[in-house]
């Protein structure tokens, strides 16, 4: 399997990567009673089209899976992350090459396109390459083409191995604030990260898109033979969706922390998933939607959470 890690290399490489993701503008700026001249850093924004190769040896297919709006960063794991959530890539040894292709183009000419090619081995139910859909930077799911193309509900349940101590999940929000380093200077990304059950943090993503951001930590985890995580918490930013809750199922992540709210549908897959879910994570605080088996109150006592009608508005 050739793998082209674009996230890889020393701290140059490092600074590149963050530059490609922010991008200074003009911007005018009302102080008081005057009105300035300005520059600001913005966070990138641009289109990615993620193409999939497969097929027999003698009878290869190119098809374009999607296009999904993103920062640029570490888009092979987007890609691949994607393509596992929507049960394209089984395993690792699945995959044969990853390589960005295409033209330069945007503002930072980089190139907009990744080829997945799989290994002519490799199966796919030709029922889920009826899924192509858009995917916008705020839902994954808002141009699937029918009803039917939603992934079904789970038939059986993650196990309850993992345990958490309740005050380990009062502290996750703070540790994911301190190591969200391109929202610090934009104020614009959505973050996933995973923790151990002790509450320390092993990787951490950005993203305009939430779900992005977690295709982009599943992706680098399945190149990485890890999946299924079922030692790991993930923490998004932000609220939580279905399809968030999807792709945490998808690989095996039994807890699903999230700064702001879950919707309806979310919860009801979590507890269908048996899919420990909290949302509101502030400090000592928090809210339990499903499975609450996976938290223990021996160590750390949570205040009271948010009454109803008294939510915080999340990001």
């Amino acid at each position: 399997m050739l793998i082209l890690d674009d996230s890889s290399g020393g701290h140059s490489a490092r600074l590149d990567m963050l530059e490609q993701r922010m991008i200074d503008m003009k911007v005018e700026r009302w102080s008081g009673a005057d009105l300035l001249q300005d520059h600001d850093r913005v966070v990138v924004e641009e289109a990615l089209e993620i193409c999939l190769v497969y097929g027999a040896v003698d009878q290869r297919t190119r098809k374009t899976v999607t296009v999904t709006m993103r920062t640029p960063g570490n888009d092979l794991e987007l890609a691949v992350g994607f393509l596992f959530a929507e049960g394209l890539v089984r395993c690792p040894e699945d995959v044969q090459s990853l390589q960005h292709c295409g033209l330069p183009a945007g503002p930072l000419g980089l190139q907009n396109v990744v080829r997945v090619e799989l290994r002519p081995e490799a199966t796919i139910d030709p029922a889920l390459l009826e899924r192509n859909f858009m995917s916008t930077s705020s839902c994954g799911l808002c141009g699937k083409a029918s009803l039917d193309a939603l992934p079904a509900l789970p038939r059986t349940g993650l196990s309850d191995g993992l345990v958490v101590e309740a005050a380990v999940i009062q502290d996750l929000s703070s540790r994911l604030r301190h190591a969200q380093a391109v929202f610090d200077a934009t104020g614009g990304l959505h973050a996933a990260a995973l923790f151990d059950r002790r509450g320390e943090l092993h990787d951490v993503k950005e993203d305009v898109g939430r779900h992005n951001a977690i295709d982009k930590l599943v992706g680098r985890q399945f190149l990485d033979g890890s999946v299924p995580l079922s030692d790991r918490m993930l923490l998004v930013s932000g609220r939580v969706g279905y399809e968030l809750v999807q792709k945490a199922f998808a690989a095996g992540i039994p807890f699903l922390a999230a700064v702001g709210a879950p919707s309806s549908l979310a919860v009801d897959l979590a507890r269908a998933a048996n899919l420990t879910l909290v949302g509101f994570v502030k400090e000592r605080r928090f809210n339990i939607y499903a499975a609450s088996q996976r938290i223990s109150h021996n160590a750390g006592v949570c205040e009271p959470s948010y009454p109803r009608g008294s939510h915080e508005h999340s990001r």
